[in-house]
């Protein structure tokens, strides 16, 4: 059994009993979008509490008697957090048959998190008689720990608050039931590998559309950079390898308990050839009857703050 499977729960008579509502824990560095995460969970439904103590956690589970899903905000505020007592809840629960348990990682870089702090111009909850930068770094290495422990990563560096919505309810409001949230990246390898990215593939062997003067300020949505980029002699082939591979590992990844899954493409300037390899895999994964979203890092948008 993978450790997000669980039995099925029997009656007295030996009948499938109604299943408890999931339990969803959501963490992370302050500044990188826990509260929006929080407010989207509450939308769709989930009762939401905050900086609940966390030794009060375990009796909440077990009192029960909600007919809601449950989702808990925790972080390095709650008054008795430390790294290994969060560990702990998180291992007793997920060691309970019946409770389905989802640890969700809000992350996002470090000169992102001083940024949003500067911005708001709010205290570090972890320095607030010193400065932002040490209150990140302390957070950071408390939260190290936790986020190889969680189940659901996601790098807020690059979104803005509706993009993170979107995220949210991509992984927790699937239709047709729970499903492997299938997202997918497109960046410039000047600004490094996304850091939330399951599989990359580098796209800079395809003709570069930037030297096309007509085509320098458009970009992989366009039609016309598409063409220019699936003219290339060697792209169907790519693609149609990327294409089999992708549906092939999926199911695997859904059967091990993984909810959510990224693939990034990455090109020189992140503008065309990587989305238009970006679009393109969307198209053909969402025919496929997958849960697909795209985020281009490189093209214009606002920052999540």
């Amino acid at each position: 059994m993978t450790p997000t499977e669980i039995e099925p729960l029997c009656d007295a008579n030996g009948a499938v009993a109604s299943r408890p509502p999931p339990l969803v824990l959501v963490t992370g560095p302050s500044g990188a979008g826990r509260t929006t995460a929080l407010n989207v969970l509450e939308d769709l439904d989930f009762e939401a509490i905050d900086n609940l103590p966390l030794r009060l956690v375990p009796g909440l589970v077990d009192a029960g008697g909600a007919d809601r899903p449950l989702v808990l905000g925790l972080d390095p505020r709650n008054r008795d957090f430390s790294t290994e007592a969060l560990i702990d809840v998180i291992d007793l629960l997920k060691s309970r048959r019946g409770i389905e348990t989802t640890v969700v990682y809000l992350d996002a870089r470090p000169e992102v998190l001083l940024r949003r702090f500067s911005e708001t111009r709010r205290r570090h909850p972890l320095s607030p008689a010193e400065s932002p930068e040490l209150g990140v770094s302390r957070e950071l290495d408390l939260m190290r720990a936790i986020r190889d422990r969680s189940d659901v990563i996601i790098d807020t560096s690059e979104l803005n608050v509706h993009q993170l919505r979107a995220e949210v309810e991509r992984v927790f409001a699937p239709k047709g039931g729970r499903a492997l949230a299938v997202a997918l990246h497109s960046f410039s390898y000047k600004r490094g590998i996304p850091r939330s990215v399951d599989m990359v593939f580098d796209c800079r062997f395809l003709a570069n559309p930037y030297w096309e003067p007509a085509l320098r300020s458009h970009d992989g949505r366009d039609v016309e950079v598409q063409d220019y980029v699936m003219a290339d002699a060697k792209f169907q082939g790519f693609f149609d390898r990327v294409l089999d591979l992708t549906l092939s590992l999926l199911p695997a990844y859904r059967e091990e308990g993984k909810s959510h899954f990224s693939i990034g493409f990455g090109c020189t300037g992140g503008q065309h050839r990587s989305v238009t390899l970006a679009e393109t895999l969307a198209k053909a994964l969402a025919r496929a009857g997958q849960q697909v979203s795209i985020r281009h890092r490189e093209l214009p948008g606002q920052p999540l703050k």
